[in-house]
């Protein structure tokens, strides 16, 4: 099969020889030290959940299931919060706790890093690496962090910034940091590191920015880098990391390297100690419109795609591509779930992963073979995928470049299927999957030579702003609903569903209480019953959840815990679809639960009323066209579609800069508010674009006051 890469040749150890020096992927011999035999070690891991949860997915298998069944479907509706813990940092909360010898260790929004006594929630310390606000720049999708990693005495946070810092277990303690990324414009941080056999591996994010995706891995003990693999390839003219990369490169055309070409490891990122492989999915191609950089209809390798690399040096072993020449942002970097099942008469050790693209893949683990694939989703996109190869069938009118039309796309930008975690029980052989259905019109700019600050799509991107026409308002609301889907991998087909009002509610925890675990945008934590989805529990959490839960246990009683804190891309780039999810506010919170606790939280702040007062509109309708190209392409990604803001950020149609000039412009211009975020665009935006966003708000705060 064309898109399937060399076979894995021999089953490698699962533990290292002391003191072996590897060669990394394009580099010299590295000395590494010796893998953790006190702490947290590989083989701990590799045992997977217990007592305690060790890593980001549970386990090296990343199933997110757990073994514990002292809560269960029988005496679910007798679990009360245990005790709770307020957060300094009001963005949105990503993380999954992770559990060790009676201490729960979490990383919060700018990559803050805090440790609390399990049983009784006492903090014992915190961690600031005091990530420059200014960072969120380059950041598409709010200030998140998921997660931290555990290995040895050490505990590992990947910060938004671009390093990756390890720190004491017991004291909080910097041991040393290392910057990860190439540059500090066009690469951030989000996703939480891995451990594999004394390595930490890390990606990043920046597909939307002149970011070459990448995936490294440091030693556990010097930080060290010891291997890297890029996705993409680099200028020819530079020559080829490697075998790979020169393979890679047929498939693109143009300059693509002048944009860096995407497909970063922002996310999913998943150790096979059965066979020494690390797999990991990649983010779109970059621009998204292959014309902006005539990279044409090339399959753009390794974007959109799974890929593995050899564990010990970061050698290429295979690949699959899942979607070819991506120009829809269908990131894979989706979690990758591992597991042993029977596939048409066969023990098959599997790779089991619903991308944003809206199809659910089995692959062979080893290999990389296609075993089989269904729509888990609305697609329209594609007509399916090759039963053979598992290529998708891209339908004529989804190439929006070629047509020069508007393309209504199924799913969006958003995914079926993004981040948010799912699980898998092995008990009901199903998997839960926070599924969202959306849809995202896309338009060409054909013209586009790329921007000086802020993302590289290459999309005409104001005239898909939200009308100001509460017909075509509602019918998108309509459209944008979120929904637990129980998935059967074997038969690809589903077995139940839990709808929700909106997307981008919460990853799942599934249990041998036969159990599901999820939390809503709407502001629940709740409890279904793994094989029929009859929900048992609810606890009203004041906030959406977008975290996924994990569970523990100490002295024989058994916790849940989970982040509240509503947040994400949702929040900062949909506008008034935002608010179809459950408009609530962000109240950042650590929330444990046990069995017989009967822990209160304090009465939340009602959201703040904004109602809308703007100044006459005096200014051109010149002024208007411009304001909205350079807010849609600036502006928009923080303070939402059409300048309707979620909750995290502030919406501009009710900012006191309306009413001055001058203001917006030292704000915009000159960089007033950079010690909270917002830089100066000064390089891509004058005095006078300044002016013209100006009046666009002005206009578009007035359009709004009339539905009100």
């Amino acid at each position: 099969m064309t898109q399937i890469g060399s076979a894995r040749r021999a089953m490698s150890s699962l533990v290292l020889a002391a003191g072996l020096a590897l060669a990394g992927c394009g580099q010299g011999a590295v000395d590494r030290s010796t893998p953790a035999t006190e702490g947290v070690t590989d083989a701990m891991i590799a045992s997977g959940v217990g007592d305690e949860w060790l890593s980001y997915g549970g386990g090296y298998d990343e199933q997110r299931f757990s073994p514990l069944g002292m809560i269960n479907d029988g005496n679910v509706s007798d679990l009360g919060l245990a005790w709770y813990a307020d957060l300094d940092t009001a963005r949105g909360q990503e993380a999954t706790p992770l559990v060790h010898d009676g201490t729960l260790y979490v990383s919060t929004a700018w990559s803050m890093v805090k440790a609390y006594d399990a049983r009784s929630g006492e903090l014992k310390w915190s961690f600031d690496p005091e990530v420059p606000r200014k960072t969120l720049v380059r950041v598409c999708c709010d200030a998140v962090n998921r997660g931290v990693a555990l290995y040895g005495d050490k505990v590992y946070v990947a910060a938004l910034d671009g390093r990756l810092v390890a720190i004491d277990q017991e004291t909080g303690e910097q041991a040393w940091s290392v910057t990860v990324v190439p540059d500090l414009e066009n690469y951030a941080i989000t996703g939480a590191p891995r451990i594999a056999n004394g390595l930490v591996l890390i990606g990043s994010a920046g597909a939307e920015y002149r970011a070459r995706g990448f995936i490294a891995a440091y030693d556990w003990q010097t930080g060290q880098e010891v291997w890297r693999f890029h996705t993409v390839p680099g200028n020819p003219a530079d020559g080829f990391e490697n075998d790979a990369m020169e393979r890679a490169a047929e498939t693109w055309a143009g300059d693509w390297w002048e944009f860096g070409g995407g497909g970063t490891v922002w996310d999913s990122i998943v150790y096979d100690p059965v066979t020494n492989l690390v797999l990991f999915g990649t983010a779109n191609a970059e621009p998204w419109n292959p014309n902006a950089n005539d990279r044409g209809t090339g399959d753009a390798l390794y974007t959109g795609s799974i890929v593995a690399v050899d564990a010990d040096t970061g050698e290429y072993a295979w690949h699959f591509q899942e979607t070819p020449e991506d120009r829809w942002d269908f990131d894979s970097n989706a979690q990758i779930t591992l597991a042993d099942l029977e596939i048409d008469g066969e023990m098959r050790r599997v790779a089991m992963h619903a991308p944003k693209n809206g199809f659910f893949y089995v692959l062979d683990a080893r290999t990389g073979e296609f075993l089989s694939g269904e729509a888990y989703a609305p697609v329209n996109w594609a007509s399916g995928l090759d039963p053979e190869t598992g290529r998708p069938n891209i339908l004529p009118e989804a190439r929006y470049e070629q047509t020069g039309e508007i393309f209504i796309g199924t799913p969006g930008l958003y995914g079926a299927h993004t981040w948010h975690p799912m699980s898998f029980s092995p008990l009901t052989g199903l998997m839960y999957i926070p599924a969202n259905n959306t849809i995202q019109p896309y338009l060409a700019d054909n013209e586009f030579e790329g921007s000086e600050i802020g993302g590289q799509l290459g999309l005409d991107i104001a005239p898909l702003a939200m009308p100001a026409d509460t017909s075509i308002r509602n019918e998108m609301l309509a459209a944008m609903t979120g929904h637990l889907l129980a998935w059967d991998p074997v038969a690809q087909k589903e077995a139940w569903r839990v709808e929700y009002p909106g997307p981008s509610n919460g990853g799942t925890l599934s249990t041998a209480g036969n159990l599901v675990f999820q939390g809503t945008a709407g502001g629940e934590f709740r409890a279904y019953t793994a094989d029929t989805g009859e929900q048992l529990w609810s606890f009203p959490s004041q906030t959406g959840i977008i975290a996924a839960p994990m569970t523990y246990s100490i002295d024989g009683e058994q916790y849940v815990a989970i982040l509240a804190g509503w947040g994400g891309l949702w929040d900062v780039n949909f506008g008034i679809l935002a608010t179809k999810s459950g408009f609530t506010p962000n109240i950042s919170r650590l929330l444990v639960f046990k069995l017989g606790a009967n822990g209160e939280l304090p009465e939340p702040p009602p959201l703040a009323e904004r109602v809308l007062d703007p100044p006459a509109f005096k200014g051109t309708e010149e002024q208007v066209t411009q304001g909205a190209a350079l807010y849609a392409r600036y502006c928009g990604g923080c303070h939402g579609d059409a300048a309707i803001a979620g909750v995290l950020n502030p919406d501009l149609r009710h900012s006191a800069t309306l009413t001055s000039e001058d203001a917006i412009r030292s704000i915009v211009v000159d960089g007033a508010l950079e010690h909270n975020g917002m830089v100066s665009f000064e390089v891509a935006i004058d005095a006078t674009g300044a002016e013209s966003i100006r009046q666009y708000l002005i206009k578009r705060a007035n359009e709004d006051k009339e539905l009100e």
